[in-house]
């Protein structure tokens, strides 16, 4: 089996999100029961928008804690990257399942304008500031693995919509109960439904492009490709490829031509600085080179084999 140094940094990553996906599970599981039966007890489609939202982020974060156990397994000689890519398709069914609860939230209050209903405002009130709250600590907890992880992403901008919700639904009761304005329950549930859908869409287009394996959005194709040039020794970069493995997992892929002469050490002395120059300056430690020298002789290859091949 090939080790590689993204292994150890991929893996402390790992744990500190299990850890934050594991408090934002409890915060969340912990309140969804709550403004269930206090959105059935208000009757407000506002709250009960908010709840059923809040449901899809309990959802989605405990298909995040599965997608990090099944990333964790061992690799094999049928899965020989493990199942890392269980956390985008984890990420998938979550952005599936915010636009399935925006469209039935756009159902319900379709039929709230139609027949508006009396809601209890005060207790619409009381259920959205506690959601408010437990809303922004479940956010607090994930932003820092937001920008490192789809799983994560997923999970904080669930619970920035339900944030953005939860003041709604404040909203909402405010002016029924200062005006007896009852359509303001099916408005804000429209504008809960708006958003979810926004979310959801930005989410699937970041799955869309690692599926596609599309090159990474931080990563500058170009300047790789200069940078493998640059290195003393290289003649000639083609068939230069990069995708997304996971979140914070990078993988290359190059045909590399050096000088027809070269000998063992140099041809080592060129391999370490490619490693180098494209974990440093590019943050891709999943190499693999081929060496070819001028006449288009293979020089050398690297292979990737599971444990027991």
């Amino acid at each position: 089996m090939h080790e590689h140094p993204a292994n150890r940094a991929h893996e402390e990553r790992r744990a500190r999100s299990r850890r934050r996906l594991w408090a934002a599970f409890a915060l969340t599981g912990g309140f969804l029961g709550v403004e269930v039966a206090g959105g059935l007890w208000a009757n407000s489609l506002a709250l009960l928008s908010d709840a059923g939202h809040m449901l899809t982020d309990v959802a989605s974060l405990g298909l995040a804690l599965f997608a990090l156990w099944a990333g964790g397994r061992a690799i094999s000689a049928r899965y020989t990257f493990g199942l890392k890519r269980a956390e985008v398709l984890a990420a998938l069914v979550n952005g599936v399942g915010l636009w399935a609860i925006a469209g039935w939230i756009f159902w319900e209050a379709a039929g709230r304008f139609r027949e508006p209903a009396s809601v209890d405002g005060p207790l619409m009130l009381s259920v959205g500031v506690v959601g408010l709250v437990v809303n922004v600590a479940a956010a607090w907890v994930l932003h820092e693995g937001a920008g490192e992880s789809l799983n994560e992403e997923g999970a904080f901008l669930h619970v920035l919509g339900d944030a953005a919700g939860s003041v709604g639904v404040l909203v909402a009761s405010i002016l029924i109960m200062a005006f007896g304005w009852v359509v303001a329950d099916p408005i804000i549930a429209v504008a809960i439904g708006a958003l979810v859908a926004f979310t959801g869409g930005r989410l699937l287009w970041k799955v869309a492009q690692v599926l596609l394996e599309g090159t990474p959005g931080h990563v500058d194709l170009s300047a790789v490709y200069q940078d493998i040039a640059g290195v003393e020794g290289v003649h000639g970069v083609h068939d230069l490829h990069i995708w997304t493995i996971t979140s914070g997992y990078h993988a290359l892929s190059a045909h590399v031509t050096i000088c027809d002469d070269c000998l063992g050490p140099a041809v080592r002395s060129v391999q370490e600085h490619l490693r180098g120059v494209l974990a440093e300056r590019h943050g891709i430690s999943h190499v693999t080179i081929q060496l070819e020298r001028g006449d288009g002789t293979d020089c050398t290859e690297e292979a990737h084999l599971p444990s027991g091949r």
